[in-house]
C-alpha cells in the first residue's frame, strides 16, 4: 500500500483526508505534525512525524520512502492578515522546503492544496483555471508563492506537482481540536446546536462556492491515484459547481437542524442594503471533471454530519 504524507495531519481537512485514505484503502497515511505525537484514537492506524520546518535533513527524512506527499500545513487567513511576513515564509518558503526534499527522496507526487481566494475576493463571474489571480490579501499571495513554486518543479519534470485551488470547504470535522468553526456552514451548526439560533454578519446576498469535505476529499484521492499523463500543467479548481447565496446555505442548514435537532432555529441577519448586490458565480471544473472526477455533492447529508458532531460535542439546547 502506498505512503501519503500528509502536513496539517492533525488539522481540519488533513484529519478527514488521512481518514478517507483510510477508509477506501488507497494508501496508508503519514500524519505530519509540529509537535512529537502518537498515533490520534481518531484513526490509531496512522504513523505521525514531526515536521521540522527550519531542517533541510529533518524535511528530507519525513520524505523518505513516501510515496506522494498532500501539503496542508499553512496559515490561515486571519493570521496571514496580521503577520504578512510570515505568511510568505509558512505559506511559500516552508512548501518549497518541503518541496525540494521531497525531489531529494524522490517522492513520485506532490499535492499542494491552494485556495480559490487567489482569483480575488469576493468571487464573481466565471472563474477557471485561466482566470488571472488578482487578491493582494497575504493569504492568497502567500499561497499563490508556494503555488508557483510547484508549478515550476512540475513543469521541470522533477516531481509530477499538483495545486489544488479550493473554494469554500464545509463539513464535520476529525476531531474536536480542529480550527474550522469560523467556516460558515460549520458555524452556523455550532452555533444551531449550541444557541437554538443562527444569525448572520453580513444580509446574505453573497454568493459563495460550497465545497462537501467528502467531494474535497474524494477530488484530492482522486488527483494522487490518476495516470501522470493526464495530469497536465497539474492545476486545478476543486468547488462544489453551485453557488447558493448565503441565506439560501443558511436557510438549507434550518431544514437539516428540523431533521436532527426536531426544530428549525430562526435566522437573524443585517438588514439589506443597496450595496449589497448578489453577482453570479460560476466557479468552473471542467479540468478536475475531465479527468474522470465525479462529484458526490451530498450536501444535506455533509451537514447533518456536522450538525451530529456539533451535537456530540456541545450537546442540544432546545429552541424556544
Amino acid at each position: 500500500m502506498k505512503r501519503i504524507l500528509i502536513t496539517g495531519g492533525f488539522g481540519y481537512i488533513g484529519g478527514r483526508l488521512a481518514q478517507h485514505l483510510t477508509s477506501v484503502a488507497v494508501a496508508q497515511p503519514v500524519l505530519g505534525s509540529r509537535r512529537p505525537s502518537s498515533p490520534p484514537d481518531w484513526l490509531p492506524t496512522a504513523s505521525v512525524v514531526e515536521t521540522r520546518w527550519q531542517s533541510a535533513e529533518a524535511l528530507l527524512e519525513i520524505c523518505k520512502g513516501v510515496d506522494a506527499i498532500v501539503h496542508l500545513a499553512g496559515m490561515n487567513a486571519q493570521d496571514c492578515n496580521a503577520d504578512p511576513v510570515r505568511a510568505v515564509e509558512v505559506n511559500g518558503v516552508a512548501t518549497a522546503r518541503l518541496l525540494q526534499a521531497a525531489v531529494a527522496a524522490g517522492v513520485r507526487r506532490f499535492v499542494h492544496v491552494s485556495t480559490a481566494h487567489v482569483y480575488g475576493s469576493p468571487l464573481s463571474g466565471s472563474i477557471s483555471e485561466r482566470t488571472p489571480t488578482a487578491s493582494l490579501h497575504p493569504y492568497a499571495t502567500s499561497h499563490r508563492a508556494g503555488e508557483d513554486v510547484v508549478r515550476f518543479i512540475h513543469e521541470r519534470g522533477d516531481i509530477e506537482g499538483i495545486v489544488i485551488r479550493v473554494s469554500n470547504s464545509f463539513g464535520a470535522p476529525a476531531h474536536q481540536h480542529a480550527n474550522c468553526w469560523m467556516l460558515l456552514v460549520n458555524d452556523l451548526c455550532r452555533q444551531a446546536v449550541s444557541a437554538g439560533q443562527m444569525t448572520l454578519r453580513s444580509s446574505g446576498t453573497q454568493r459563495r462556492d460550497f465545497v462537501t469535505l467528502t467531494d474535497l476529499c474524494g477530488a484530492v484521492t482522486h488527483l494522487l491515484s490518476i495516470e501522470a499523463h493526464l495530469l497536465g500543467d497539474g492545476l486545478y479548481n476543486v468547488g462544489g459547481a453551485w453557488a447558493p447565496t448565503i441565506i439560501e446555505m443558511a436557510e438549507r442548514v434550518a431544514t437539516c437542524c428540523q431533521r436532527v435537532l426536531g426544530y428549525t432555529p430562526q435566522i437573524t441577519r443585517p438588514e439589506v442594503q443597496v450595496e449589497d448586490a448578489s453577482y453570479p458565480l460560476d466557479f468552473r471544473l471542467d479540468k478536475l471533471l475531465a479527468t474522470g472526477f465525479k462529484l458526490m455533492r451530498g450536501v444535506d447529508s455533509e451537514i447533518i454530519r456536522a450538525l451530529e458532531f456539533c451535537l456530540a460535542l456541545h450537546g442540544q439546547r432546545r429552541a424556544r
